[in-house]
């Protein structure tokens, strides 16, 4: 029997999702065994897109195989009580033994928060970026819409990045100020190691009126890691959501808004994937 989870989590003390021999303080690592506590034996979960350090989640989306039959409520609560706080089963589903956590997605959605004042939060310190300048989100848009579409992201991919290929197809990408926080929702097929981030810091000189926003598109053609701006903070960096075909019939998870708006857009590329 094969199960899908939606996973939500605070990063901020854990080493990534990616369950690693060197530390047991990964996400991976607490959601499996919480789950084979209630499965009676080993748990090995797949996810839709593994989180660095210190990065959150809305809803990840995993999967696992066992033979144990158990309800949804004790699936989703039974594995809560073994989990810490930071973590949490927000839904379950039986799925088909076609459906794969990372290989059926067909898009995966992103959010970048950024606290855009002088002073730092006391409040939210692990899960935004904070810069002190004024930023200019208007022209972080106009430089940002050069991304869309199908393209070659080697300019924002990571040294040590495993993707088969840099071109990936960025459906869209919205920027949005809400009082002090600047908002970058990115949703794409596939995202490279430290695409979004390094994305987000090539906007930020933009933003702070240092470079104009044309630069941007040089920086997308150059395909060089060393032409694009620095990798931007964790801390501000959300796993937002995975779309799949409806025949999956997963959950629609509705996630906390904290602006008073819900920033989901009916994206025509996607509707004619899902």
């Amino acid at each position: 029997m094969k199960i899908a989870l939606g996973i939500e989590y605070d990063g901020s003390r854990y080493h990534g999702w990616q369950r690693q021999k060197s530390t047991e303080l990964t996400v991976q690592e607490k959601v499996e065994d919480g789950l084979a506590k209630l499965a009676n034996h080993e748990v090995r979960i797949v996810c839709a897109g593994r989180t660095d350090a210190g990065v959150h989640a809305f809803e990840q989306v995993a999967h696992f195989e066992t033979e144990k039959v158990r309800s949804a409520h004790e699936w989703v609560f039974g594995c809560n009580a073994s989990l810490p706080d930071d973590i949490r089963v927000i839904w379950h589903k039986n799925v088909e033994d076609d459906f794969h956590a990372r290989f059926s997605a067909v898009a995966r959605y992103y959010r970048y928060e950024i606290l855009n004042r002088p002073i730092k939060s006391a409040l939210h310190r692990n899960h935004v970026t904070t810069i002190h300048l004024p930023l200019d989100e208007q022209l972080m848009q106009t430089a940002a819409n050069t991304l869309v579409g199908t393209h070659d992201f080697t300019s924002f991919r990571a040294q040590n990045c495993q993707a088969k290929s840099p071109v990936k197809q960025l459906h869209w990408i919205n920027i949005k100020r809400y009082n002090d926080k600047v908002i970058i929702d990115v949703i794409a097929n596939a995202f490279l190691h430290h695409m979004v981030r390094n994305i987000v810091g090539s906007l930020l000189p933009i933003g702070l009126g240092k470079k104009e926003p044309n630069w941007l598109t040089e920086v997308l053609h150059a395909k060089d890691r060393k032409a694009a701006g620095a990798t931007a903070r964790p801390t501000g960096l959300y796993f937002k959501g995975v779309y799949y075909p409806k025949y999956f019939g997963l959950p629609i998870h509705r996630a906390f808004e904290p602006f008073g708006e819900r920033i989901d857009p009916t994206l025509s590329t996607i509707n004619k994937l899902i």
